[in-house]
């Protein structure tokens, strides 16, 4: 009888680490609880990660931690700050800033959906100072966005009255987040307040004094 050549071991997949899969499950649950609020179910979260609810608990120790893991993910700039960075500087300015808009405007809309649904489905009401995000965590990512965007216009220094930063400081300032009609029916867009930023609202700047 002819024997059979050894069969190699199979080798198992290396696992995830606690992170990866706190990430995997945050992923999964995001577009969940931008959709249900705080009325998601873990059960659900586990179906979308394709994983057994169980996991969920030996990743995260309830619900809560998990939807404030998705606010945490939801308010990271880290993402917006990669699609800045890969706007390429040697398009005319007013294109890099039309780009940094829809990015910018695309990341807001993420927080929005995710903090306003959970808002609106009661979670987070009545729970203590401490367990809340901290005070400075908002102006430490404006921050880098500043930076960011100030890193795109700096190509143009030298044809700018302000300086880059102060040019950047505006723009994250301007409302092209919220492009509603105004009562007149007119629709403001990206374009415009690119346009207005960079050469005023005037035909002729100086015929207003």
């Amino acid at each position: 009888m002819t024997e059979k050549p050894d069969t190699p071991p199979r080798r198992r997949a290396p696992g995830m680490t606690s992170e990866q899969r706190r990430a995997m499950i945050v992923a999964a649950a995001l577009p969940l609880v931008a959709e249900n609020g705080a009325a998601v179910t873990t059960s659900q979260i586990a179906r979308a990660a394709g994983i057994g609810e169980a996991t969920i608990f030996r990743a995260f120790k309830d619900k809560d931690d998990v939807l404030d893991a998705c606010v945490a993910e939801a308010v990271n700039p880290d993402h917006v700050l990669r699609e800045l960075a890969s706007i390429p500087l040697d398009q005319p300015l007013s294109a890099r800033l039309i780009e940094a808009a829809e990015a910018l405007r695309a990341h807001l809309a993420r927080i929005g959906a995710v903090i306003g649904s959970l808002h609106a489905s009661g979670h987070g009401r009545g729970r203590s100072p401490g367990d809340r995000p901290p005070p400075g965590s908002r102006e430490a990512s404006m921050r880098v966005l500043g930076d960011a965007v100030a890193e795109l216009i700096e190509p143009d220094r030298d044809a700018l009255r302000l300086e880059p930063g102060k040019v950047a400081s505006i723009f994250l300032g301007m409302p092209f987040t919220r492009l509603h009609p105004t009562s007149g029916g007119a629709e403001a867009t990206v374009e415009d307040f690119v346009g207005v930023l960079l050469h005023g609202a005037l035909n002729d700047p100086g015929s207003v004094t």
